[in-house]
């Protein structure tokens, strides 16, 4: 089955290289060249494409406003590119739903490795069959709801939208209260892959999840912060 990859870049030269390397290993690929067209091929597209590859700095509109508009109505993993480690940050933080970034100039294996990894992680989260209740695999956390087998959360009976790596680690916290786990664990059970130091992905997806499970993100009640350690689930 081919992968159908989606790349919103105003660099015609990254675009060519991007696009051809991608062809080469099999995905089917649809390029945007500025914020404006990239928002219209995706509403054209009705939910085709298994991942968008997104510039921050274009033209018309830009990479951030890119993010939150399809974040609007679509959980399509998002890579961030950008040569700017600011606009990454500002990005990320501001929680706009990014999955993952990579920073100008990167390599064409470097990029394959992380492209893979988001959509085997984003298949295995849709993939997910709903089961009879009976069934079900149920964490009651306080007033957290967590279905393991239908991958959804409810918060005082309501539905909160979690991206798969968000749902991932929650899911790996909630399972295991009250251990403690390294940045390094949390990548390499949730992103499947080396942990290299980068602290800011991490960062954000945590910061992401407290702000959308916790009452006061600031003063968290479930994920808790071991200074130099790592993170714990408490609570309950």
């Amino acid at each position: 089955m081919k992968h159908s990859v989606f790349i919103i870049e105003d660099d015609q030269a990254i675009v060519e290289m991007v696009e051809n390397y991608l062809i080469k290993e099999g995905y089917t690929v649809t390029v945007a060249g500025d914020g404006e067209e990239g928002l219209a091929k995706f509403e054209q597209a009705q939910g085709e494409f298994d991942l968008v590859l997104v510039d921050l700095m274009m033209p018309k509109v830009d990479g951030m406003e890119v993010i939150r508009r399809i974040r609007v109505n679509s959980l399509v993993p998002i890579l961030i590119m950008s040569a700017k480690d600011g606009d990454i940050d500002k990005a990320l933080g501001l929680g706009f739903g990014a999955d993952d970034y990579i920073a100008k100039p990167f390599s064409m294996i470097e990029l394959s490795a992380r492209i893979k990894a988001i959509i085997r992680r984003a298949t295995q989260y849709a993939s997910i069959e709903p089961k009879a209740e009976p069934e079900q695999q149920m964490l009651m956390m306080g007033d957290l709801r967590i279905d393991l087998n239908n991958y959804a959360v409810f918060k005082n009976h309501k539905p909160i939208k979690l991206t798969s790596k968000e749902f991932e680690i929650l899911k790996l916290f909630a399972a295991h209260p009250n251990r403690v786990y390294t940045k390094a664990h949390i990548y390499s059970q949730v992103w499947n892959d080396d942990y290299y130091g980068d602290e800011n992905v991490i960062n954000v997806h945590m910061s992401r999840l407290r702000d959308k499970i916790e009452d006061n993100p600031s003063e968290p009640r479930y994920i808790k912060t071991l200074w130099g350690i790592g993170y714990k689930w408490e609570g309950g």
